[in-house]
């Protein structure tokens, strides 16, 4: 997500500071607690997608999409860090988009840490973590239902890059993701999470209590390799199963077809929008 809540620039020094559609079953035992409801199946698409910080127009989505490279776009349906307006994003793109072969990857950019560098509008902190995640999973499930993705979509947690060995901070934001991802499965949406193989993602990853954690796991690793396993930071047991995104290169800018748009290019073998 180089441009939708940070500059590229500003995105390194955070870092740097901060240390084809399948039906497929769920990701970790982490969504065990699915068990419980009859869930619509898995929609899952594996191959190359892109995510840019506002949502194409519907000419240049359809443009893209005839020549073929791309076959999933990720798209940010809210949350009060969300970085551009969103003129294109309506339940009609949605629907015409997804008629001509676009898999989706609907974002949500929530509250941020609070020991994160940086303002954003919307920061937890240990007292009010359990209840913005909440109230905010109950947002990104409007906020995706209003687009037309249905129950049994994933909806993927935007959590930027932040200092994961202060110790109160981490407990805090693992907090607020379980509070988001217990509201998301309790209206039958998919939890997905996206950070950095540095600090956010690796936080999820290598916690020890894995209890209300994402079942699917998209990490930004910008080493320009096309893939969800070669360069798989954790074990190799994990997140299996068309769980797992990777951001591998940003700030793109191609033009395809008479369209030029910037864009920043995933690996993509996880669960997509159930739309139409």
């Amino acid at each position: 997500m180089s441009s939708h809540r940070q500059s590229k620039k500003r995105r390194y020094v955070t870092w740097a500071v901060a240390g084809a559609a399948v039906v497929a079953g769920a990701g970790i035992a982490a969504q065990t607690s699915m068990a419980a409801t009859t869930w619509p199946a898995q929609r899952t698409y594996t191959g190359r997608a892109f995510d840019t910080c506002a949502a194409p127009s519907l000419s240049a989505m359809k443009a893209w999409r005839t020549n073929g490279f791309y076959g999933a776009a990720a798209v940010y349906v809210g949350g009060k860090n969300r970085g551009c307006s969103q003129p294109n994003l309506t339940a009609s793109w949605v629907k015409s988009v997804s008629s001509v072969g676009w898999k989706l990857i609907p974002i949500y950019v929530g509250a941020q840490p609070p020991c994160q560098t940086g303002s954003s509008p919307e920061k937890l902190t240990a007292s009010t973590a359990a209840s913005l995640g909440a109230s905010d999973a109950a947002d990104a499930v409007a906020k995706a239902s209003a687009l037309g993705m249905k129950a049994g979509s994933p909806i993927y947690l935007d959590m930027e890059p932040y200092d994961i060995t202060n110790k109160a901070c981490n407990d805090a934001v693992l907090t607020y993701v379980r509070a988001f991802d217990k509201g998301l499965r309790a209206k039958i949406y998919r939890a997905g999470y996206y950070g950095f193989s540095s600090s956010s993602a690796k936080a999820i990853a290598t916690a020890t209590d894995k209890t209300d954690l994402p079942g699917n796991l998209w990490y930004a690793l910008w080493d320009k390799q096309n893939t969800t396993t070669a360069d798989w930071p954790w074990g190799a047991t994990q997140y299996t199963g068309h769980s797992r995104g990777h951001q591998y290169m940003v700030n793109s800018k191609e033009t395809r077809n008479g369209y030029t748009i910037t864009v920043d290019r995933d690996a993509w073998d996880a669960p997509v929008a159930i739309t139409g």
